[in-house]
C-alpha cells in the first residue's frame, strides 16, 4: 500500500478512538446513573461542556497544528485527551464528571484539524475527498465498536473500567503515531490562495470561511444531538436495556461509515472523470443534504424502522461531513488549512453545544423527542443553501 494511504488509515484510527471515547458516556449513562443521578438537563449540560471545550480547542488546535506541525501536534493532542478520558473513572459526582468531560473536549477538539492538515500534506486534490472519507469513516468505526464493547465491559464489571480502557487505547495509538508518521516532501505542492500564515481576523475576512462556519454550525447541531442522545433515546423512549443498546445502537454508525466512504468516493470519481471540483463537491453535498429530513419520522414508526431512518440520516450526515471537511483544502494552502478547519469546526461544535443545551431542557419540559428531531431535520438543507451562496465557485487547480 502506498505510504499516503497508510497515513489515511493511521489518522482514521485516531478518529475512531475519539468517537469511542466520546460515546463512552452516552452508552454507559444508565450504569453511571445508578451511582451518580443525572437528569436530562444535566446530561445535556455534560454534553455541552464537552462541546464548549471542543469548540475552543477546535479553533485553537488548528493554530497549534500549523505552528507545531502535524507530527508533534497530533501526538500532544492524543496524549492529553486519552488521559482526560481515563479521568472519568475517578468521578464520584456530577462536578467531577463535568470537569473530565470538559478536559476530554479540550483534547479532542484538535483531532479533526490535525486530520485535515495530514490529508492536505499527503494527498493531491483528486484524492483528498476519498482520503478524508477513509479518515471520517473512523467516526463510524469508533461508534460501531462503542455500544457492544462498552456493554461487554458494563456486564463484566464497573462502568469506570470503560473510561480506563478507552484511555489506554489512545496512548497505544500515540506510540504508533510517533514511530510511524513523518511529514512528506512538500516540493511541487499547489498553493491556491497565496496566503502566508494567517491570523483569524484575516481568515474571517473571507466569506467562504464564514459560509463553511455557518454551515458547520447548523449541521453539527443536528449531528451532535444524534450521537449524544441516540443511546439515551433508545433507553428512554424505546425502553431498551444495556444488552439491546449494545446489540443495535451500532447499526446507524455502520451506515455513517458507508456514507463517509461513498460521499468521498463520489466526489473524487467525478473529478477523475473530468468534472470540475466545484460541481463534484457541491453535487455530493446536495445529495447528502437531501436525505436528512427523513429523521422527522423517527418517532412515528416502529423501532425497527426507526433504526433504518437513523441509519439513513447518519449516512447522509457523514457523507456531508466528509465533503465539508475537505473543502478548506480546496480553498486554502496547506500552511493555513488547519487554522481554517479549526474555525469551521469551532462553528460546528458551537452548534452542537447549543443544540444539546436546548434539547435537554425541551425534553425535561415535556416537549418530547419528536419536537427536537423535527427541528434537526431541516438544518442540512439550510446549510447547503448557505454554502452555495457563500462559495459561488470552488477553484480548480487544473484551470
Amino acid at each position: 500500500m502506498h505510504g499516503r494511504w497508510r497515513v489515511a488509515i493511521l489518522v482514521s484510527a485516531a478518529i475512531a478512538i475519539s468517537y469511542l471515547d466520546r460515546q463512552s458516556l452516552p452508552v454507559a449513562v444508565k450504569a453511571i446513573q445508578q451511582e451518580i443521578p443525572l437528569s436530562n438537563t444535566q446530561f445535556g449540560d455534560l454534553t455541552s461542556l464537552f462541546l464548549l471545550a471542543y469548540a475552543l480547542m477546535y479553533a485553537g488546535g488548528g493554530v497549534l497544528l500549523d505552528r507545531l506541525g502535524t507530527r508533534r501536534g497530533f501526538l500532544a493532542i492524543m496524549i492529553f485527551w486519552s488521559l482526560a478520558c481515563a479521568s472519568h473513572a475517578l468521578a464520584v459526582g456530577f462536578g467531577m464528571l463535568a470537569v473530565s468531560r470538559f478536559l476530554l473536549g479540550l483534547g479532542e477538539g484538535g483531532g479533526f484539524p490535525a486530520a485535515t492538515k495530514a490529508i492536505a500534506e499527503w494527498f493531491p486534490v483528486a484524492e483528498r475527498s476519498t482520503a478524508m472519507g477513509i479518515v471520517n469513516a473512523g467516526t463510524a468505526v469508533g461508534a460501531v465498536v462503542a455500544p457492544p464493547a462498552i456493554a461487554a465491559i458494563l456486564l463484566a464489571g464497573s462502568w469506570r473500567w470503560v473510561f480506563v480502557a478507552c484511555g489506554v487505547a489512545g496512548l497505544v495509538w500515540a506510540v504508533w503515531w510517533w514511530r510511524t508518521y513523518t511529514p512528506p516532501d512538500r516540493r511541487g505542492a499547489i498553493d491556491i490562495t497565496g496566503l502566508e500564515r494567517a491570523r483569524w481576523s484575516t481568515l474571517l475576512s473571507y466569506r467562504q470561511v464564514w459560509g463553511l462556519v455557518i454551515a458547520k454550525f447548523l449541521t453539527d447541531a443536528a449531528w451532535f444531538f444524534y450521537i449524544s442522545w441516540l443511546p439515551k433515546y433508545l433507553y428512554d423512549a424505546r425502553h431498551f436495556d444495556v444488552k439491546q443498546v449494545g446489540a443495535f445502537a451500532w447499526v446507524p454508525y455502520a451506515a455513517s461509515g458507508i456514507g463517509c466512504l461513498l460521499g468521498g468516493w463520489l466526489s473524487s470519481a467525478l473529478i477523475r472523470r473530468g468534472r470540475s471540483v466545484d460541481f463534484s463537491r457541491k453535487l455530493a453535498l446536495g445529495l447528502s443534504a437531501a436525505v436528512m429530513p427523513s429523521i422527522v419520522f423517527v418517532t412515528r414508526v416502529p423501532v425497527e424502522w426507526a433504526l433504518v431512518i437513523f441509519s439513513v440520516a447518519f449516512f447522509g450526515q457523514q457523507s456531508w461531513s466528509t465533503l465539508v471537511m475537505i473543502v478548506p483544502t480546496d480553498l486554502f494552502e496547506r500552511n493555513v488549512v488547519a487554522s481554517v478547519a479549526g474555525l469551521v469546526g469551532f462553528g460546528g461544535a458551537t452548534g452542537g453545544l447549543l443544540m444539546n443545551l436546548v434539547a435537554g431542557r425541551l425534553l425535561d419540559a415535556g416537549f418530547g423527542y419528536g419536537t427536537v428531531f423535527a427541528g434537526a431535520g431541516t438544518l442540512h438543507v439550510i446549510a447547503f443553501v448557505v454554502i452555495a451562496a457563500a462559495i459561488p465557485r470552488i477553484p480548480d487547480p487544473r484551470d
